[in-house]
């Protein structure tokens, strides 16, 4: 146990090196790739996250892993982002990667099926209506789970206002 809290001086440089070193190289491939990379808009988008923080973890802890390595793992996996990022402009990558937004409301019906396939309960539902300040299930025009696994609430006090169909044009009925 005590093990624990020993640390060598050797250790701590090399762990200050590996730190700077991959939080250096994180601002450089951030810089080149764009925010999409910690952006939650796909499970693309999230394992990227997941991969990097992982990389960083293991590059600044691991006897293991040279900076080198930690340097060499977040190129290729930048890469394999900004390559999905571009391949998915076509609709057969783009439907294997990304998640397609699902109607949970029409209106001011609620569509319980849908519910359950987003495992999002009533409760939630309610609760994101009190968050978009709905006061009456007829301002609903429609609620929405998104791709990123947000609920957008699209709503209006004036009941002649309707929702126009490009703000629809993916959404899953």
């Amino acid at each position: 146990m005590e093990e624990w809290f020993n640390i060598g001086w050797r250790a701590v440089i090399a762990i200050l090196v590996n730190a700077v070193g991959i939080y250096i190289a994180i601002i450089l491939f951030t810089r080149l790739a764009g925010k999409r990379s910690f952006s939650k808009m796909s499970s693309f988008d999230f394992a990227m996250t997941v991969a990097i923080g992982s990389m960083i973890a293991s590059t600044v802890l691991s006897k293991n892993v040279s900076l080198a390595s930690g340097i060499l793992g977040l190129a290729l996996i930048y890469g394999l982002q900004m390559s999905v990022a571009f391949f998915r402009r076509y609709k057969g990558v783009g439907k294997v990667v990304d998640n397609s937004p699902l109607m949970l409301m029409d209106g001011k019906n609620i569509l319980t099926k849908n519910l359950h396939r987003a495992k999002v309960t009533e409760g939630d539902l309610r609760s994101k209506l009190r968050e978009a300040n709905v006061l009456n299930l007829s301002q609903v025009r429609a609620v929405i789970f998104e791709a990123t696994g947000d609920i957008s609430v699209l709503h209006s006090d004036s009941e002649d206002e309707v929702l126009e169909n490009w703000l629809l044009k993916d959404v899953e009925r």
